[in-house]
């Protein structure tokens, strides 16, 4: 970089790192997390710097985009506590430990536990399971469905109660 384009980016950092961070902590109100995210907009932009044409907007895009993969795996962790949570309370409920969700669901056959695991446990929409595994989202689709089909018979009919 010349020594005038490493002056306008050393101003930009110091005219918009400290709004952009507070407008991540805002939107994700933690404070080290907001940082984490200003900084990794800013440095995604100095990798493309000679490339952006408004860095600005790309700041605040990148940070918006970061901000939103933060909520997500904020949510998955959310499911997944909820799924432990669960599976705890039922097998406390007096089932065995062998009748867990997570025992059942790896008892399942390869072909249906693959989806299952792609769709409920991350999250993935049918499309990008179809992707991933080679296969119709038709057939995803009903493979989930013989999936919990299946569960709910092994679990004597009351899936409801695992969710």
């Amino acid at each position: 970089m010349s020594r005038a384009k490493d002056a306008a980016a050393s101003d930009l950092f110091a005219d918009l790192y400290p709004r952009l961070a507070g407008w991540c902590r805002r939107l994700v109100d933690d404070d080290g997390t907001a940082h984490e995210i200003a900084s990794e907009a800013f440095t995604r932009l100095w990798a493309r710097w000679t490339r952006v044409e408004e860095p600005r907007g790309f700041l605040y895009v990148t940070a918006a985009n970061l901000v939103r993969d933060h909520w997500r795996k904020l949510e998955r962790e959310r499911r997944a506590m909820r799924r432990a949570t669960t599976e705890a309370v039922v097998r406390d409920q007096g089932e065995p430990a062998g009748d867990s969700l997570r025992h059942l669901v790896q008892s399942l056959p390869e072909r249906l536990r693959t989806p299952v695991l792609l769709h409920y446990y991350a999250d993935l929409p049918v499309r990008e399971v179809s992707a991933l595994t080679g296969r119709k989202e038709g057939t995803v689709k009903a493979d989930l469905h013989a999936a919990r089909e299946l569960l709910r018979a092994r679990l004597g009919g009351d899936l409801d109660r695992t969710r």
